[in-house]
């Protein structure tokens, strides 16, 4: 026999209720939207081809951040070389197989295999050849390049992202395309000419003293706090906190390091196992260092565009130039601040190879159509479903109405932006939320004419139909897993919403619609289905 407890009502109400809740926001004014809390202003975006807007698609200088990786190797190797006392007649960048690389002609041929430690010392992922005795060549290897090709993209998206949110873009999309472009699309942004300009500017990093005569100042992140007047030379500037805090540090103005001095940063483990960040500099930033790490115990800013991404402090003095930034830092944590640090400029110039402004025309005939395509949809299945299963089918079409509102809600949750693929999707799973439906209820209608009673019948009816429905439904979400992961933009977008219309659909079918039809059978006390 069909039961459930007060717990099971209760959850699946307030899973409706909370949806009903959450997808509201979507339905108001700009304005009202501003006075909700912020956990209700979350909503649905409308994408490029809906809202039209600006798109870009850039272009990285692979090539010439690879050889400005190879310009700096070259520098330290020169030092290392002169520090060993190896003679060496030509010391420069070169081409070969249309790859860059380093050249270094030798005066003894007995320094070879020192070149070749210095080398692996400088850069270990560099592959060695000596040619003719004295020559040795210097190239990357092609994992390496690969390596380095992927998180010189990742970092250009990390700035890219970082300058287009400071100017208060709303909703941008900023994606990989192919092995070297990224494609921006800002929707309702109509001026592609300030896009570039933000492009075109300079992150500013710069490492500087705290000033701990004076005191930090705490506040939750999105609230108001008074800031004392700092004293000349000090500025207050804020800290965010994982555990969503903000702290305002009193910095001093005077900068010990510049941040362009600044090579590289990467997460890495320390002697004891713990998760790091090691960074280095050039020539000119080790100096920096070197002088700056003198003031043991003294605790020091790391600042990006006036925010203080961290605040460590020197533990012992730095002569070389590679230091490590420790702290109770998870692994995910480290990599996302040597992410924040290798930010603070471009790794490589931006080309931009395609621009254009989408009009609002497109995309106010897409919503009209997709509309239309939607509201017929669920009035022909709504008529079916009650021509088929008379009142059973009624409810099968509440819960049809509730899997709509719970699946907006979920976009609206995950700020998760709508195209018109994804207006594709939302219409399938609406065809698709039936089918578990449909599956039970001729489960229900063979056992009901084979002799059973009604609500026994309900009960196995489900219990037989679920295995079918577990099998089809994981099907589908297969397939939508493979257009997520293999596609872009909308394809992603697409799959997104058929994978929570078949997840949502689960849920409405296997306990919404039992609830109601479980609860109508025993209220009318009906002894009799019309099936």
């Amino acid at each position: 026999m069909i039961s459930f407890s007060r717990f099971r009502i209760f959850s699946i109400i307030a899973i409706c209720l909370a949806g009903l809740l959450v997808v509201m926001p979507n339905f108001v004014s700009d304005n009202t939207l501003e006075a909700l809390p912020k956990w209700m202003q979350r909503t649905v975006n409308l994408g490029l081809d809906l809202r039209g807007g600006s798109l870009l698609q850039l272009q990285v200088d692979i090539r010439a951040a690879t050889k400005e990786h190879l310009a700096n190797i070259l520098s330290e190797m020169r030092k290392n070389l002169r520090r060993q006392q190896v003679k060496y007649s030509s010391l420069k960048l070169t081409s070969k197989d249309k790859q860059n690389c380093l050249e270094i002609v030798l005066l003894d041929a007995s320094s070879c295999d020192t070149v070749r430690d210095i080398v692996k010392k400088v850069d270990k992922d560099l592959v060695v050849e000596v040619c003719d005795g004295k020559t040795v060549l210097a190239t990357l290897g092609a994992q390496s390049i690969l390596k380095r090709n992927n998180e010189i993209i990742e970092q250009s998206i990390e700035v890219v992202r970082r300058r287009i949110d400071s100017s208060g873009t709303k909703e941008p999309n900023i994606q990989r395309q192919g092995s070297d472009r990224i494609v921006v699309q800002l929707p309702g942004v109509n001026d592609p000419a300030e896009v570039r300009r933000l492009l075109g500017t300079t992150a500013k990093l710069s490492f500087q003293w705290v000033d701990e005569s004076l005191q930090p100042i705490a506040e939750a992140k999105g609230s108001h706090v008074y800031l004392p007047p700092a004293p000349v030379g000090v500025t207050y500037l804020p800290e965010e906190r994982s555990d969503g805090m903000v702290t305002y540090l009193p910095i001093k103005n005077e900068i010990i390091i510049q941040g362009d001095t600044l090579v590289d940063a990467r997460a890495s483990f320390d002697k004891n196992g713990r998760p790091v960040v090691s960074i280095k500099f050039n020539n000119v930033g080790r100096q920096q260092m070197e002088e700056a790490s003198q003031h043991v115990h003294k605790r020091f800013a790391i600042v990006l565009d006036s925010k203080v991404i961290s605040a460590p402090i020197f533990n012992e003095p730095i002569p070389d130039g590679n230091a490590q930034i420790i702290g109770h830092f998870t692994v995910t944590e480290a990599n996302e601040l040597a992410l924040l640090l290798r930010a603070g400029a471009l790794p490589a110039p931006l080309n931009i190879v395609e621009e254009c402004v989408v009009g609002p025309s497109l995309g106010a005939d897409s919503i009209s159509y997709g509309k239309n395509a939607t509201l017929i949809a669920f009035i022909m299945i709504v008529i079916f479903m009650y021509l088929v299963y008379s009142y059973l089918g009624l409810l099968a079409d509440v819960a049809l109405v509730v899997n709509i509102v719970l699946t907006f809600a979920a976009l609206s949750l995950l700020g998760a932006t709508l195209t018109l693929p994804g207006i594709a999707g939302i219409a399938l799973t609406i065809g698709m939320a039936v089918d578990a439906n449909v599956l039970i209820f001729e489960r229900i209608r063979e056992e009901y004419r084979a002799g059973m009673r009604v609500l026994n019948a309900i009960d196995q009816g489900y219990k037989r139909a679920m295995t079918a429905i577990l099998d089809s439904n994981l099907t589908t979400l297969i397939g939508a897993w493979i257009l997520y992961y293999f596609g872009t933009g909308s394809v992603k977008g697409f799959a997104v919403t058929l994978a929570l219309g078949v997840i949502i659909s689960m849920f409405t079918a296997l306990t919404l619609t039992q609830l109601l039809l479980v609860s109508v059978v025993k209220v009318r006390k009906t002894r009799t289905l019309p099936l």
